[in-house]
């Protein structure tokens, strides 16, 4: 944009901060420097909050005394927070202004953390989609769109999607969790000799169908199927989003869990009881365990699990320097191994580090301190070498392990405060 004057005025809170034009270009804070780019007094208001075009100011109705910190962070190149002021509060001062968090000095990082982690504060990508409708529209207007919404439906959509969110959802979480487990148990329990003697007289293996439903076991797990098949049915239907809902990974898994059931029954009756039934009998014990999944569905009824799957998702760069911390080791210390326990010509070579493959599993249970026992060195330089291995491998993996530790616990208070707001917002609105 073409400024008026060779002087820019900033007017934050009251306080002004004149800059050359040549400064604002550079400025090390992103939202003053993206003043210089703007081309209209359009695209400049979507910046700041009000310009004055005669004395070339810019008004910003931001909090003084922090931006005059974050001044001082662009001068002196050190930032913390003010005193007798939120650490989030001026977190978002710091946001608004284009800063992050790593600019700030490590004690004061380790307030925020702290800070953050007692009560934090989260916005799903729906409330900020909302947020932005309502700056767009018309708020009458969306109240009205709310309304023609059936009652029954929203009601509908809570009960299946929020086990907290009403005596009856609590209900249909119990029993689904019931379910859950009464699928596992017979899942286990089939797989036991006894179990399938006393259900399988016939001498042939490839006859034996434990999805039958002549079978005790074969009519509880088609009730269970049938009970998960019809949840799924049911949140689908009344969802908001329809692609929404199939992209969410726990409809994906509650998906894998029920198809194969399916598949199975499938294959069963167009293979019937000839010969190709025995060829088909892998596959469809491959497609009965994979029925493993329906364990996962309980994550959607128990915070526990939800926390560590979103922990999950969110450090994988730190489960991929995890990853990274091992693999380099690993192959340093197997080479080593397979060295000096049986590549030095010696008189009785160590047979089980004959290949560097085979001593890759060594260094895995060496710096996981497992240890099964089942292979290691005899030589003094290889125990040498499997204490450095031991030692290595409790340093190298306590370090990321601190990172993904305090993202669980972030996670674990996000999802309880969601948690916590959804139940009192359902609360009051079915009492009103």
């Amino acid at each position: 944009m073409k400024f008026g004057k060779s002087i820019c005025i900033l007017n934050v809170g009251g306080t002004k901060y004149a800059f050359p034009k040549d400064v604002i270009k550079d400025f090390p804070l992103s939202r003053v420097s993206r003043l210089h780019k703007c081309a209209s007094e359009k695209e400049v208001l979507e910046v700041c909050d009000d310009y004055d075009r005669e004395r070339n100011e810019f008004f910003f109705d931001r909090h003084s005394e922090a931006f005059c910190f974050i001044m001082l962070y662009v001068k002196y190149g050190k930032l913390r927070f003010v005193p007798q002021m939120c650490e989030l509060s001026f977190y978002n001062e710091m946001i608004y202004w284009g800063l992050e968090s790593s600019h700030l000095e490590f004690c004061c990082q380790r307030r925020l953390d702290n800070k953050m982690s007692d009560s934090y504060i989260h916005f799903s990508e729906e409330e900020v989609k909302l947020e932005e409708e309502l700056k767009g529209e018309n708020l009458v207007t969306r109240v009205v769109t709310e309304r023609e919404e059936s009652k029954w439906l929203e009601r509908m959509r809570s009960t299946f999607e929020e086990p907290t969110s009403s005596f009856a959802a609590q209900i249909l979480a119990s029993v689904s969790v019931i379910f859950v487990i009464v699928s596992m148990v017979m899942l286990c329990v089939s797989t036991l000799p006894d179990w399938k003697t006393s259900e399988n007289n016939s001498v042939e293996e490839h006859r034996y169908n434990p999805d039958s439903l002549e079978h005790p076991s074969g009519i509880i797990e088609a009730v269970c199927i049938g009970w998960f098949t019809a949840e799924c049915i049911v949140r689908f239907i009344v969802s908001r989003d329809k692609c929404e809902f199939v992209k969410r990974p726990l409809n994906i898994i509650d998906l894998l869990a029920i198809t194969p059931y399916y598949i199975s029954i499938s294959m069963t009756m167009l293979t019937g009881e000839n010969s190709q039934l025995q060829r088909a009998g892998v596959t469809l014990r491959v497609l009965r365990m994979m029925r493993i999944f329906w364990v996962i569905k309980l994550a959607r009824h128990f915070l526990g699990l939800q926390t560590l799957g979103l922990t999950l998702s969110r450090c994988y760069r730190e489960m991929v320097m995890l990853l990274l911390f091992i693999c380099v080791p690993m192959a340093i210390f197997s080479a080593l191994a397979q060295l000096l326990e049986h590549g030095l010509d010696l008189e009785s070579p160590n047979e089980d580090y004959a290949s560097i493959p085979a001593a890759c599993w060594w260094v895995i249970i060496s710096m996981t301190t497992v240890g099964y026992g089942d292979m290691y060195p005899i030589t003094v330089p290889g125990r040498v070498l499997g204490g450095l291995c031991v030692v290595s491998g409790i340093v190298l993996l306590a370090l990321p392990i601190t990172f993904i530790y305090h993202s669980f616990v972030q996670c674990y208070h996000e999802l309880k405060f969601r948690s916590a707001r959804c139940t009192r917002s359902l609360s009051a609105e079915f009492l009103d």
